[in-house]
């Protein structure tokens, strides 16, 4: 029996499950990681941590299955919205926490905005300009936190969704890159041609160097050992948002139908 791995990292934590060649969930493992709400009322996660539990989270799904990591045939990984890590490419670590989808710090930056270009970001992304979404909060962080800034200055500046954060852990540093799904939640991305748009990287002040690849969320985004879990390198072959992951999980893939997700937040 050949197995697909599906990671679901989510806010409070990360889910993995095997599905047999049938369909049907084999085995499952989940592991939590901390929330980090600070003085001035700011939400965050650790990303080591959230890639160290998501390790975790799979072995636990093998060892409860008792299924063998060589029969392991090729993940597929799903994510949190939003939340935005900043790491530098030459060391491949953190700058600073992830600013999970939930703050609202960059509030004031998004008020500064002026109409025509809030109305642009409305028009090109489909998205309200809102601290909400993650280019408000790559902003903040180039504008906030000198680590950040060094790495920009020195080019070596990466900043993504949490999926991007994961391929390049799991490759080893060898993907920087995003699915659409999740650019799409950026307010960077123009809906039309799926790509980084130029005014809008310009609004927000950030650099396109630093920004991911953006590819079709079902390409192959490069291969794992799991840091020498698998015996043989395994395929990244599907990478999603969560809800919009659920989309599909839910069998809702014509047009009229519709789904609500019940999680940390509703969707």
């Amino acid at each position: 029996m050949r197995y697909i791995l599906g990671i679901d990292q989510s806010t409070q934590g990360t889910k993995a499950a095997l599905f047999d060649e049938t369909g049907r969930v084999a085995a499952e493992g989940r592991r939590k990681h901390r929330q980090i709400v600070t003085a001035e009322g700011y939400i965050e996660h650790d990303p080591a941590e959230i890639m160290t539990q998501a390790a975790a989270a799979v072995r636990d799904a093998l060892e409860s299955g008792g299924i063998a990591p060589g029969s392991v045939l090729a993940i597929g990984l799903c994510d949190q919205r939003e939340t935005v890590a900043a790491w530098d490419r030459r060391t491949g670590k953190s700058l600073t926490n992830a600013v999970v989808w939930q703050c609202g710090r960059a509030q004031a930056l998004c008020r500064a905005i002026a109409e025509p270009d809030a109305a642009y970001v409305r028009q090109t992304t489909g998205l309200p300009l809102s601290p909400y979404f993650s280019a408000a909060k790559m902003a903040w962080l180039l504008r906030r936190c000198p680590a950040v800034q060094e790495a920009a200055q020195r080019g070596t500046l990466c900043l993504g969704t949490v999926d991007a954060w994961l391929l390049f852990c799991l490759t080893e540093g060898r993907t920087f890159a995003t699915d659409v799904s999740n650019a799409s939640r950026t307010q960077l991305m123009d809906l039309l041609h799926t790509r980084w748009d130029p005014r809008l990287l310009a609004l927000f002040g950030i650099p396109p160097e630093a920004l991911p690849e953006i590819r079709c969320s079902g390409d192959l985004f490069g291969t794992t050992t799991l840091g020498g879990l698998f015996p043989q390198s395994v395929p990244i072959r599907a990478v999603m948002g969560d809800s919009h992951a659920a989309l599909y999980g839910a069998g809702c893939d014509r047009e009229g139908m519709a789904k609500a997700t019940y999680g940390t937040g509703s969707s």
